[in-house]
């Protein structure tokens, strides 16, 4: 039964898309979403080189500018993606031979292989990284002091992009790539008429540029290699191993407990809520006990009752050391006063702070306010307005052995009392 559980429990957590703490409003963690980000921008500059189609006595140099590139990529996985990207080459006559003037455009369709993750780069570098690209688009050529109007044609294009890392954000590139045209009319040069071919000219691009990341992850899935898989699987494993555990003592693990902050020892239904028949905000059990020790002749647990308990000290909110937030298990201890104060909307309530005597008496007082603060705030989302709560941070109990750390455990509380 136990392994039954484990796999199911396993299965939930790691195909839910998200999961609501009902009673707390807290978000459990999703597990589904990649945690890496998949969007970038490209932008790049540099020199081409037409390779075919010019003109007897036109040339450009041997490195031609003017070359840019901008893309704009997605990730399907961390080795797999596509890329749309707009290109513009400017060609021009070097020295010593004819001159001429031309602009080539294009726009490109090109898939992605992340060669570092492919041959995984991750085993000895988190720097380098390496793109391969390529796909096909349309192309536009005119020239300034050659042909009228357009010539317009086809492309296919392939390239190898190195990366250098510079932040989880920005990446340097430098860039080759080889463009062959479809059916174009007209030499680069603009000045004559392109060998008749299914595939005429040829530009070879030369460049370096930077590339940004996009999304609100930590990592791009350029960088995401074997060792993160190891990495999410432990994650995974780790909230199964929380999800299971049962914060509260009540019976009910926490990945299927809608109240995971029950007061310990009360009955709870399959969900791990507290049983409350009569729907007035304490428990039955907790209600039947009450009953019997402060009972009003058989009418039932009295406010002034709920009040004296909660003006004894007997509803408190605990913290951790060195903590403003509260354990899960004391949560109960709020749930208590908002319960109380909705049922009296007259009432008021002072929330008083509190911390054990380990580190300085300044600290102290600041940290006993901040734990009151906190509570303040849960308050007040669970709806009680914030003008019927005053809060205090009273510092350092020193009611208890500081030498002790179950002693200490008490005294880092938040109290409360009830005020007209």
């Amino acid at each position: 039964m136990k392994k039954k559980l484990l796999l199911v429990s396993f299965l939930i957590v790691s195909f839910a898309t998200s999961a609501q703490d009902m009673t707390t409003a807290s978000a459990k963690p999703s597990i589904d979403k990649p945690d890496y980000n998949r969007w970038s921008i490209e932008l790049n500059g540099g020199v081409n080189k037409p390779m075919r189609t010019m003109t007897a006595s036109y040339a450009t140099a041997t490195l031609n500018p003017f070359h840019a590139d901008l893309g704009v990529r997605y990730m399907i996985d961390p080795k797999f993606g596509f890329k749309l990207d707009f290109g513009y080459d400017k060609f021009q006559e070097r020295d010593n031979t004819a001159p001429f003037e031309s602009t080539y455009l294009r726009t490109s369709l090109q898939g992605v292989i992340n060669m570092g993750r492919a041959l995984n780069f991750e085993n000895w570098t988190d720097t380098f990284g390496l793109l391969v690209h390529g796909g096909v688009g349309v192309s536009q050529l005119t020239s300034k002091n050659g042909f009228d109007g357009e010539d317009y044609m086809g492309n296919g294009i392939l390239g190898l992009t190195g990366q250098i890392k510079l932040s989880n954000r920005a990446v340097l590139t430098g860039d080759l790539t080889g463009i062959v045209n479809g059916k174009q009319n007209w030499n680069f040069d603009g000045m004559s008429v392109a060998r008749t071919g299914p595939f005429d000219g040829v530009i070879l691009n030369a460049s370096v540029g930077l590339t940004f990341y996009l999304g609100k992850n930590e990592k791009h899935a350029d960088w995401v290699g074997e060792t993160d898989k190891y990495g999410e699987l432990e994650r995974r494993v780790e909230l199964v191993e929380k999800g299971l555990l049962d914060t509260d003592k009540d019976g009910v693990a926490d990945l299927y407990d809608l109240e995971p902050n029950s007061i310990t020892g009360v009955a709870v239904n399959t969900k791990g809520q507290s049983i409350d028949n009569n729907q007035n905000g304490v428990p039955d059990e907790l209600e039947s006990y009450l009953e019997k020790t402060y009972g009003q002749n058989g009418k039932g647990v009295t406010d002034s009752t709920v009040e004296e308990l909660i003006n004894e000290g007997y509803v408190n909110v605990y913290f951790d050391f060195n903590s403003s937030k509260p354990t899960n298990a004391s949560l109960s201890g709020v749930d208590f006063l908002v319960k109380y104060l909705k049922n009296n909307p007259s009432k008021k309530a002072d929330i008083i702070g509190y911390a054990d005597e380990i580190g300085s008496t300044s600290y102290n007082q600041t940290l006993s306010q901040k734990r009151a603060e906190a509570v303040k705030n849960i308050v007040i989302n669970a709806g009680i307005d914030a003008s019927r709560l005053n809060v205090s941070g009273n510092g350092e109990d020193a009611s208890v052995n500081k030498n002790s750390k179950e002693a200490r455990q008490i005294v880092r509380r938040v109290t409360f009392k009830v005020v007209d």
